[in-house]
């Protein structure tokens, strides 16, 4: 009030001063605000996690016949990122790294069985600080939408790991259901389902898996033609209801793991067939998820990110995607299986262009909370770094390294441009079968991403310095246990 007497006293001349001064300091703040990308307000920060998507599944990334019109803008706008990892080459373990920003080995989710099934009774162990939880330390709203994969008991679902709001499968779509879930009251079960059909075990078929709202199941099988859709739907709602705080979508999609399903709007509509039609349905949606943040308005304050969480399963044959010109695929430690098709878009944020640099899933842990002014967690290592230099034009990568486990054992390493195979195997008892190498094979990745040139006998000093680099890094290992000693 006191302001209000004294400002009317002074007149309209003060008025058009002040106006003006506004105008020149608001002008002045906001070409700051763009200089200093992110550091002006908390970003929203959106994950879009693929399942399975191959290094060449994308119009924008190679592939002759898949339409992916709003990827390939994306990445014209953003940063298409062509040697980008995920830490592992299956589901569990990959996700859990995002979400940790650490090697899988040091949370226990590598291990056997390399992915946690619908009889698993463990998860993400609670000491975990996932980007959920740190995030919402500094006022985030947090959501998950899709397949969540790091456990389907109640304690490791994703509203007891940080998110607020959870919507999908909790493990893969081709996984049988427990018959002792929880079941919401008001839960929708298919044409001919009931209750006891779904607790008979001869009814617990691949590909019957149960549809969560938070910590309920609301459909029983899940209707997987339309979870592309629907998911889509959850998450732009999401969006559109997230204009109080900064959020975090982390939008996990169930697809193209197999088995495929499509919406009819998109079912035989791409000539890659039906593994094309999911792809351009995955396009579709991330369509709709740029053009809610744009029509909200947010989207110069939204940082998104888009990738998969291992890569094509090559074994299925025409319902498996393609790596492109790289090695093998899912479930190896080939560049098939572990470097994903990545894209990052911040409007008038992110230096666009292609980013020939090294980066990881992990890394995005790191940065999200770097951006966010979150507190990187300090009692425990955390192998993501820093990515804002390369985001906004200011620096190369950090990341110089990249562990390739298969399960918990160490099968490669990559330092630099040159990646050296200490152990080699096929996809799932595929063949071959898994070999030792002394010397290990050694591939100059810069040169010959497809590892076909074993150029071992030519570099020694290499190999020593990998052999080195590997030394170092398992004197940073202790066992789980030892960890979660130590933070009780």
């Amino acid at each position: 009030m006191k302001s209000r007497s004294v400002f009317g006293k002074i007149g309209p001349v003060l008025v058009t001063v002040t106006a003006f001064l506004g105008m020149v300091l608001g002008s002045s703040l906001s070409a700051k605000a763009d200089s200093e990308p992110g550091k002006s307000e908390k970003p929203n920060i959106v994950v879009i996690f693929c399942d399975d998507l191959g290094y060449g599944d994308l119009g924008v990334f190679g592939h002759p016949t898949i339409r992916t019109p709003n990827l390939d803008r994306l990445a014209r706008e953003g940063q298409k990122w062509t040697q980008f990892y995920a830490a592992a080459s299956v589901c569990t373990p990959s996700r859990a790294a995002l979400l940790t920003g650490r090697l899988p080995i040091r949370s226990g989710l590598a291990g056997h069985p390399r992915v946690l099934f619908q009889w698993s009774a463990g998860g993400i162990p609670e000491q975990e600080v996932t980007m959920a939880e740190a995030l919402k330390e500094v006022g985030y709203s947090t959501a998950c939408i899709g397949k969540w994969h790091l456990g389907h008991l109640n304690q490791y679902l994703p509203t007891n790991n940080g998110f607020d709001y959870y919507y999908g499968i909790p493990y893969s779509n081709d996984m049988r259901v427990d018959p002792d879930m929880p079941v919401a009251d008001d839960i929708r079960f298919r044409k001919g389902m009931t209750l006891e059909k779904m607790r008979d075990k001869e009814n617990q078929k691949g590909g019957w898996v149960p549809l969560y709202r938070n910590e309920k199941v609301i459909e029983y099988p899940a209707n997987q033609a339309t979870l592309i859709r629907r998911y889509t739907q959850e998450a732009t709602d999401f969006i559109k209801e997230s204009q109080e705080d900064p959020f975090l979508l982390y939008f996990p999609h169930t697809f193209p793991h197999i088995p495929l399903y499509a919406s009819e709007k998109f079912r035989g509509t791409s000539e890659r067939g039906l593994y094309g039609d999911v792809i351009e349905e995955l396009d579709w949606s991330v369509g709709r998820v740029v053009e809610t943040l744009k029509k909200e308005g947010i989207a110069k304050n939204t940082l998104l990110f888009f990738t998969s969480d291992n890569g094509p399963w090559l074994v299925m044959d025409q319902n498996g995607g393609s790596s492109g010109l790289l090695r093998n695929g899912k479930g190896t430690t080939w560049e098939g299986g572990m470097r994903e098709p990545t894209i990052a878009w911040w409007p008038g944020r992110i230096e666009p262009g292609v980013v020939t640099g090294m980066g990881s899933t992990m890394d995005l842990y790191v940065t999200a909370l770097k951006l966010a002014g979150a507190d990187i967690p300090e009692d425990r290592a955390i192998d993501g770094y820093d990515l804002r230099p390369v985001l906004f034009g200011e620096g190369e990568s950090p990341r110089d390294e990249m562990f390739y486990y298969r399960g918990d054992e160490l099968y490669a390493v990559r330092h630099g441009d040159y990646k050296a195979h200490f152990i080699t195997q096929g996809v799932y008892g595929e063949g071959p079968d898994k070999q030792r190498h002394d010397p290990p094979l050694l591939y100059q990745l810069g040169h010959d991403p497809s590892e076909r040139f074993n150029i071992a006998e030519d570099h020694p000093e290499v190999i020593e310095e990998i052999r080195g680099l590997v030394e170092e890094h398992r004197k940073t290992l202790e066992p789980v246990e030892n960890q979660l000693k130590k933070r009780q």
